[in-house]
């Protein structure tokens, strides 16, 4: 039974239809690289990160490239017209999009985090129970190094809807350390030695300068909280702190400073209150 017999007409493809198709794709395909290459290039000019540069480059690859397919099935096609290309196209998207419902959430998220440009491949930043240095950043998730040596994939959408600490996202962070000291010591000498040992440190910034203040009282003891400004990666901080305990604490020896008090708070239960009665009977 022929196309005409059941009124059905396929739409009448021609050789010259077929090669300017094939000549339009070829062009599409070829000006597609061309504005993929462009644009992130000028991204790249403008300062944005190589991540986001690639990334929003290929999509503006493929969209010249889905338009010159667009063009060549209507060429091809004559009786097609693009309203029934977008119109098919639409329908898909639908279907698609209720199918890959998480894909391209996650594809959103990544669109956006890339244009925010909040932080790039080289970064330390962490995300609910995850921390480490980004390694790679795409459409869908994010890859990141953990402090150990793991590789984490980290959905866009979780770093969309989660609040993300990036520990490099200024140049300095500032660290606290707290030393529990006896309220005997002359409190003024202990603070000048402790942001004296702070200050000779390479490790510690000189800007903000450290600081060392009292913040609680105790059992015949005192807490000092110090105070300083290091690097903001992580190694830069551990360094920072392990050179400052040894500094601060070896300054306190040096100047006979006590670092820890020897009183012993014991609470009082009723076994040891009976106890404490019939010692003193015995003794009388």
């Amino acid at each position: 039974m022929s196309g005409a017999d059941t009124g059905l007409a396929l739409p009448a493809v021609t050789w010259t239809g077929a090669g300017l198709a094939l000549a339009t794709l070829v062009v599409a395909v070829l000006l597609g690289q061309l504005v993929r290459l462009g644009v992130t290039a000028a991204l790249g000019w403008r300062g944005r990160s190589a991540e986001s540069a690639r990334v929003f480059g290929r999509l503006a690859g493929m969209l010249v490239v889905a338009l010159g397919l667009g063009a060549a099935l209507t060429i091809l096609f004559p009786s097609v017209r693009p309203v029934n290309i977008l119109g098919g196209v639409g329908v898909i998207s639908i279907a698609a999009g209720i199918a890959f419902q998480t894909v391209l959430g996650n594809m959103f998220a990544g669109i956006v985090i890339l244009a925010r440009g909040r932080f790039g491949v080289g970064d330390q930043i962490a995300v609910l129970e995850h921390a480490g240095t980004v390694v790679q950043m795409g459409l869908s998730s994010t890859s990141i190094r953990t402090f150990d040596g793991r590789l984490v994939l980290i959905p866009n959408g979780t770093l969309h809807s989660n609040p993300v600490t990036v520990q490099t996202g200024f140049e300095a962070v500032r660290s606290a350390i707290t030393v529990e000291l006896a309220d005997d010591n002359d409190l003024e000498q202990v603070r000048d030695v402790a942001v004296r040992a702070m200050v000779e440190l390479p490790s510690v910034l000189d800007e903000p300068l450290p600081q060392a203040l009292f913040t609680t009282i105790g059992t015949r003891t005192v807490e000092l909280e110090l105070r300083f400004w290091s690097g903001a990666r992580q190694l830069e901080t551990k360094e920072a702190r392990d050179a400052v305990i040894r500094a601060v604490l070896h300054a306190f020896r040096d100047a006979g400073i006590e670092t820890s008090s020897d009183v012993t708070t014991i609470g009082v239960t009723p076994q040891l209150r009976d106890l404490w009665e019939r010692t003193g009977r015995t003794r009388g």
